[in-house]
């Protein structure tokens, strides 16, 4: 069985709430033995940190989405400095620009990603970033900070060749979801997984969405889990050509490197 990392899952989500524990083992049964719990917001981080403290080998983040920007008030920084100094959290973030849907503005967005820029650099800690329909925005700011900053990973990556490279040359890390088993809309992303460098790739399934759409047999539900994450590590391996058990080896080094795991 592969020691495989799931580095992005929302396991805060009330879709989990009334079996998570059986969620968590199902991962566990599949082969995917460390877990990063993705923090959204001020409130949604402080869950995922309690979260860390109930089971071995769950790790979070904390920051605030480029959703959420307009509640990234004076007291936020301060609130997610107490968090980022918890032993697990690993990275800050998820952060960034989206400009797709712009539930909050892209003034306050670009502030809050900024800020959370800072407080990367202070704590020495990785970025979980969020980018949509803003790369070139996006790479102009966070170019600014990435010489002080030890790893940025682009969460969950869907893009094609031409955002890869900019991405490659800035020198992110990407994190590849089941986006890629959708046969509708995964094909640009297929095509740019064969030019990342595979000390570049990671592998997460953002639960519950995202659930990989080849899945057989079909699951009742559309919740995603932790535990298809190998079903998505073999999706990326054969549209690279490579054998699942050795890419799936990298990506654990990649994630461990990344954010410190032990």
């Amino acid at each position: 069985m592969q020691d495989l990392i799931d580095i992005g899952l929302n396991l805060t989500h009330d879709s989990f709430d009334s079996d998570r524990e059986a969620v968590l083992q199902r991962a566990r049964e599949a082969g995917v033995s460390r877990m990063l719990i993705t923090g959204t917001s001020v409130s949604e981080s402080r869950a995922a940190v309690a979260l860390t403290a109930t089971h071995s080998g769950l790790y979070a983040t904390a920051g605030v989405h480029p959703h959420h920007a307009d509640e990234f008030d004076a007291d936020t920084p301060a609130a997610l400095d107490e968090l980022l100094a918890e032993p697990r959290v690993v990275a800050v973030g998820e952060c960034g620009l989206d400009f797709y849907r712009n539930f909050s503005p892209p003034e306050a967005q670009e502030r809050a990603f900024r800020a959370q820029l800072e407080l990367a650099v202070e704590h020495r800690l990785p970025v979980f970033l969020h980018q949509r329909d803003a790369l070139d925005r996006f790479l102009g700011i966070l170019k600014e900070y990435l010489p002080r900053v030890p790893a940025a990973v682009s969460h969950c990556f869907t893009e094609g060749p031409e955002a890869a490279e900019a991405c490659l040359e800035a020198g992110l890390y990407f994190g590849i979801t089941g986006w890629i088993c959708d046969e509708r809309r995964g094909q640009a992303l297929r095509e740019a997984v064969k030019m990342i460098p595979a000390e570049r790739l990671l592998i997460e399934t953002d639960a519950p969405f995202l659930i990989p759409r080849d899945l057989t047999p079909k699951p009742r539900t559309r919740r995603n889990e932790p535990m298809h994450l190998p079903h998505i590590l073999a999706a990326v391996a054969a549209c690279r050509g490579e054998e699942s058990e050795a890419l799936g080896a990298q990506t654990t080094a990649n994630a461990r490197g990344v954010f410190r795991l032990a």
